[in-house]
């Protein structure tokens, strides 16, 4: 059963996301100035940054939420299925 994000992560990760909109932009001046590859390359490396963060303020929300939701549920099915979701989503994150 899907779960919205909670409130207080949701407009967290808005806002971040806000301001890693606003470094790619910067990303793309950068290159269009024909800016020092090493100062482009730092630059890319903190939207990276940035997004890993989202992304673990998202997954904390999904096991406090979602994934605690499935197990205080006492639905067998449920909870293979979040946690398999859950293994998948971080074995993907593995193979970055």
């Amino acid at each position: 059963m899907f779960q919205p994000m909670q409130n207080e992560t949701k407009k967290a990760c808005l806002s971040r996301l806000s301001r890693i909109e606003g470094q790619v932009r910067g990303l793309g001046k950068m290159v269009e100035d024909d800016r020092y590859c090493i100062d482009v390359v730092t630059q890319v490396q903190a939207v990276i940054a940035a997004l890993r963060k989202v992304e673990g303020e998202i997954l904390s929300d999904h096991i406090a939420h979602c994934v605690e939701r499935a197990i205080k549920s006492g639905d067998k099915k449920a909870q293979r299925e979040k946690v398999q979701e859950l293994v998948q989503t971080l074995a993907r994150a593995r193979e970055r």
